[in-house]
């Protein structure tokens, strides 16, 4: 409510009264202020609980099955995508709230913003000022410049590269000469390296299929049919196939090594329907014992899960393997003599929780909550050992946890004969009980983890890309995934961008030496680019 001064009256009252009006309008309008300002504080605190959730389900580790655990966690991810969408809308539709002489101004929330990386590209757009002093048109002299930063994408483009190689005649003994074909990835193929990475990354990466990636390319003028998209996957995995075999020498070299596997639907012509293939994941991760050994994992696909498959990958393995309870594995840790083999079993206690974990989601069960709390207090130790060097680990685990498991094993004892042995309860005891020495073996050894947690971890992945995938074509297809998959999720145990990485590898490794394959491994590539960039 604005007031002219030029008309103010002479009269006390009445400027008593035009003061308390004014008053009273200012207070008016920064009521309706302070609601807004309370419902965007509600919007925050709302946020700020939706994002401490989104935290602790990223930290949980065990108890539920990583594809539900994906699931919690993307559907918080929209929530909270929801809620800050409203806030910021409503922050925008709220003007700055009036300055009053009487009241103080509300303090407004600045964002912290964090700076824009130094390595991105600048464009610099000069905003000329004015010739001439727009008051007086005296002369202007600089006295400095503001700069305001702004982060723009650029959108993904095609551009086309045209290897001209002149032919030369020798004008005395008329012999040609001419540059040697460029190589290529792919022999007389059409594809740049970065293309190709790009294809694959966001196949196995980004879970985008072949022919949702063809109408994107569309979109750009640049037709590229699936069946080309699939040819050039096909002859990318195959080019990649000793860069893979590495990995896997490099898995199996470890002294323990996590496996697990995933199911893949996969198509059967004869049959008019699908099959059911299986990704098996090996995993080797030594950070949580502090060693230095690069962290990589290795796929291989089979067409059914005969207990074989995993005793043909690991035939040459010797050492600890961290596995769930699968009967094919038995043979695994022992001779045809009946005597201890080279690979020593290590159970995962992830799984023997999962099974009180679903009784007391079901029946609230005083005896499975125990349970739950017992293990929990494992845990709670794992967590205080992780990072610590194998001897430290191992002593630590020694005084907090052996005790708390041997406590738990007789609770397991005693409450096991007062249970129906048919109940859900009974069997989850009996699961635990029957690979006690399995269970209770990463107590003696800081090299082996509590849990098989780590390959759970890798396979995510697979689930994701098999819910937009919806089969493999063919066993063919489930082999190269499991080629391709060994290459990206070894990437991402390493923090390294997997598309940077294949786009340099598919640029070489058509020329490399097939006797210095391991200078193209992810961790030695990532050391060879830090030491060009120091030289």
């Amino acid at each position: 409510m604005a007031i002219a001064l030029d008309h103010l009256p002479n009269d006390v009252e009445t400027l008593k009264r035009l003061l308390t009006e004014t008053h009273v309008a200012h207070v008016t309008e920064r009521a309706a202020h302070a609601v807004t300002r309370a419902a965007l504080t509600t919007h925050r605190l709302e946020i700020e609980k939706l994002k401490i959730e989104l935290a602790r389900l990223r930290r949980l580790r065990f108890g539920r099955s990583s594809e539900k655990l994906d699931q919690a966690i993307a559907q918080l991810e929209l929530m909270i995508e929801d809620v800050e969408t409203a806030a910021a809308a409503r922050e925008a539709m709220t003007p700055e709230p009036p300055v009053s002489p009487t009241l103080p101004s509300p303090p407004r929330r600045k964002p912290v913003r964090a700076p824009l990386p130094e390595y991105l590209p600048r464009e610099e757009i000069v905003h000329a000022a004015p010739a001439a002093c727009p008051c007086c048109g005296g002369n202007l002299c600089k006295l400095g410049e503001d700069v305001t930063e702004i982060l723009e994408l650029v959108p993904a483009s095609f551009k086309v590269i045209r290897h001209v190689r002149p032919k030369m005649s020798c004008r005395t003994c008329e012999a040609i000469a001419q540059a040697p074909v460029a190589p290529t990835p792919i022999d007389r193929g059409r594809p740049g390296p970065g293309l190709l990475a790009h294809v694959l990354v966001s196949k196995f990466a980004d879970h985008l299929p072949l022919y949702r990636q063809s109408e994107i390319y569309a979109r750009s003028g640049v037709s590229l049919e699936r069946s080309t998209l699939a040819d050039w996957v096909g002859r990318s995995a195959w080019l990649l196939d000793p860069l893979v075999e590495a990995i896997g020498r490099h898995v199996f070299a470890g002294p323990a090594i996590h496996t697990d596997d995933t199911p893949v639907p996969v198509l059967d012509p004869g049959r008019g329907r699908t099959k059911t293939g299986r990704l098996w994941a090996y995993v080797r991760d030594e950070r949580p014992w502090g060693s230095t050994a690069p962290p990589a994992a290795f796929f291989r696909y089979t067409p059914d899960r005969r207990g074989e498959r995993p005793q043909a990958h690991l035939a040459g393995f010797a050492g600890f393997l961290h596995a769930d309870g699968y009967a094919g594995y038995d043979k695994l840790y022992t001779d045809a003599n009946g005597a201890a083999g080279a690979i020593t079993e290590v159970a995962c206690w992830a799984h023997a929780r999962r099974g009180f974990h679903d009784v007391f989601v079901a029946t609230k069960a005083p005896l499975a909550e125990e349970a739950l709390k017992r293990i929990a207090e494992f845990y709670a130790v794992e967590s205080e050992a992780n990072g610590k060097p194998a001897e430290q680990r191992s002593a630590l685990r020694q005084e907090k946890a052996k005790p708390r498991i041997v406590a738990f094993h007789a609770w397991l004892t005693i409450t096991l004969p007062k249970l129906s042995a048919r109940s859900e309860l009974a069997k989850a005891i009996n699961y635990a009980l029957t690979r006690w020495t399995a269970l209770t073996r990463y107590l003696d050894d800081g090299r082996l983890g509590i849990d098989n947690n780590p390959v759970e971890r890798a396979l995510r992945g697979v689930g994701l890309g098999r819910k937009n995938y919806l089969f493999a074509g063919a066993d063919s297809g489930g082999e190269r995934a499991a080629a391709i998959y060994s290459i990206i999720e070894s990437c991402k145990l390493g923090a390294i961008d997997p598309e940077a990485y294949l786009r340099d590898i598919l640029a070489r490794i058509a020329d490399h030496k097939i006797n210095r394959i391991e200078e193209l491994l992810p961790w030695n590539w990532v050391a060879a680019r830090t030491q060009a960039v120091a030289a």
